[in-house]
């Protein structure tokens, strides 16, 4: 049973607005959180504490590694942000470095839960993530391409003028450069996104291009993309800590789905539950998204063969 426990590992902009988000929405009794800069987690606790008020009693502290002896989950937000011009592969020499300095003791506190990662290139650091930590692939679970999948229902939305609820499509493979839409087997209004006419090749190739280039675009602007993202994080916390069977296009394990051979954790739709990742699907495509989806792992797999752990 759920102990309603949360260790968060880096609070920063994406680690902050998700710890005020759980606590507004998911079934928590407890978290923690922890930094580089402890003088920020205080405050951070301290600040947030207040907002219990308004929803359930939570026990809010800053604290240690040490921490995650009994949690139920440990979020990484932690890593080197993604600056104008760079992108998400760029960040994997300085990332995995801060990376193996915080999965090592999560893991020596005695830890049993389930990581959560969002720091970027996130399909690599989940990768890497499982590997560093020798947990089972279930219980290791990036965000993967559920804020790409966000912005792709909303584009569609904005262009055929529907409600957001009534898209049912995904961005698959990496969360980076080599992602793609399943346009194929989108639907839309229970209707397929290829009967939209206003969506012909060329608009569909532009929505794509939007799609990809919206957190470039949101980091020239504001420095930082972290509303949606820490959306993200607190459905798949919620989850976990309250046991729902909840679908998202999560970095999930996909060594033996669409023929791909690499181990390796990818975009792709995936159940949760408190077990963490309690089923990975393999989504229909069509034999050219498939090419697509195996592009993308051969290229996360030269970048994970890169890595020296």
């Amino acid at each position: 049973m759920s102990k309603g426990k949360v260790l968060l590992v880096g609070d920063g902009r994406v680690g902050s607005t998700f710890a005020n988000d759980l606590l507004q929405n998911a079934d928590v009794k407890e978290l923690v959180i922890c930094d580089v800069v402890e003088k920020l987690t205080i405050g951070d606790a301290l600040d947030l504490e207040d907002i219990t008020n308004f929803y359930h009693p939570v026990n809010v502290h800053a604290g240690t590694y040490a921490d995650a002896k009994d949690a139920d989950v440990a979020v990484i937000t932690a890593g080197v942000a993604r600056k104008p011009g760079m992108t998400r592969l760029d960040l994997v020499g300085k990332n995995v470095k801060i990376l193996e300095s915080i999965v090592k003791p999560i893991v020596d506190s005695g830890f049993k839960g389930i990581f959560v990662v969002s720091a970027n290139p996130v399909d690599i650091l989940t990768t890497l993530t499982q590997r560093l930590s020798g947990f089972p692939k279930n219980r290791v679970i990036g965000t993967g391409t559920s804020l790409d999948t966000a912005r792709f229902k909303i584009a569609l939305a904005k262009k055929v003028g529907k409600d957001v609820r009534d898209i049912n499509a995904y961005v698959l493979g990496e969360h980076g450069d080599t992602s793609f839409e399943n346009f194929d087997e989108a639907t839309i209004a229970d209707k397929p996104l290829r009967s939209y006419s206003e969506l012909d090749d060329d608009t569909l190739e532009q929505l794509q291009t939007d799609v990809r280039k919206k957190g470039g675009k949101i980091i020239a602007n504001k420095g930082a993309t972290f509303y949606g993202v820490a959306q993200m994080l607190t459905h798949i916390v919620k989850a976990i800590l309250e046991n729902q069977e909840m679908v998202l296009p999560l970095s999930a394990p996909v060594q033996g789905k669409y023929g791909i051979k690499h181990d390796l954790f990818l975009g792709t739709p995936a159940v949760i539950n408190s077990n963490g990742i309690a089923d990975v699907i393999e989504t229909k495509l069509s034999d050219e998204e498939l090419k697509k989806m195996n592009y993308s792992a051969d290229k996360m797999q030269e970048v994970v063969d890169s890595v020296e752990l």
